[in-house]
């Protein structure tokens, strides 16, 4: 017999302890007969005050990812969606083939990473080329994310690092910010709009930008939790979250 709730999947949500975005985003995404798991990956919340800073703080969260899937793996989830962002990116493409690679092997299962997730949810929409993003991080981090973009095939004509002190800083960014940042990403120049940061709380203000500026705005939880639903043959429209969700 299998699981009662969780009978189509069973999901283990990985995010970093700081983070408090990523457990109400998902569980907002959840179609019936999905279940999530979260585990946490413990990190001190850190203060930031320079990019040696910041990479220090993720270095900290990818040597601790290991300990939080060895945990989430004895409920025996399906999959695994991996709901930090930064160390994701690292490396271009090829190193976040290796990060994704040294999760699944440890795990003996399959898993979205935020990365990897946005690139899907940008090639999902098409004939999109050029992007913008904003992110909590520091310019050293937006340089991997924007690696990374490129890499994939996208040119990136703008980012914004907020350069947020403390990981919990990052969920206290207000939509009023956020409303200034996107009026500085867009443009006509502009295909999409990015958001990376887990922990930056953007899935609503996405949907409601994607409408007003008739182009895709894609917040990474949408984006890796989509990713890991369509992975697990989930193909469910999940409405009210953006069109990745709704339509794709």
């Amino acid at each position: 017999m299998g699981d009662v709730l969780g009978w189509r999947k069973l999901l283990g949500v990985i995010a970093p302890s700081t983070n408090t975005v990523v457990q109400p985003d998902m569980e907002r995404m959840r179609p019936e007969g999905v279940t999530n798991h979260f585990s946490r990956i413990y990190v001190e919340d850190p203060l930031a005050l320079s990019n040696e800073d910041f990479i220090a703080g993720t270095t900290l969260i990818a040597e601790n990812t290991l300990d939080a899937v060895r945990s989430v793996m004895t409920c025996k989830p399906d999959y695994l969606v991996l709901g930090m962002s930064a160390v994701t990116f690292y490396g271009g493409v090829e190193g976040a083939a290796k990060w994704k690679k040294q999760v699944e092997d440890f795990a003996g299962i399959g898993a979205s990473t935020g990365a990897e997730s946005v690139a899907a949810a940008l090639k999902a929409y098409g004939n999109v080329k050029t992007v913008s993003f904003v992110s909590p991080y520091y310019p050293v981090a937006n340089a991997e994310v924007r690696r990374f973009l490129e890499e994939s095939g996208f040119e990136v004509k703008r980012d914004v690092p907020l350069q947020c002190k403390r990981w919990t800083d990052i969920a206290k960014v207000t939509p009023e910010r956020l409303d200034e940042v996107i009026a500085e990403l867009d443009g006509d120049d502009v295909d999409a709009i990015v958001q990376v940061g887990t922990n930056l709380s953007m899935v609503d203000i996405a949907a409601q930008y994607e409408q007003k500026l008739s182009k895709p705005v894609i917040a990474i939880n949408t984006a890796t939790y989509w990713h890991g639903l369509r992975a697990c043959g989930i193909d469910d429209k999940v409405e009210g979250l953006g069109r990745l969700l709704a339509e794709f």
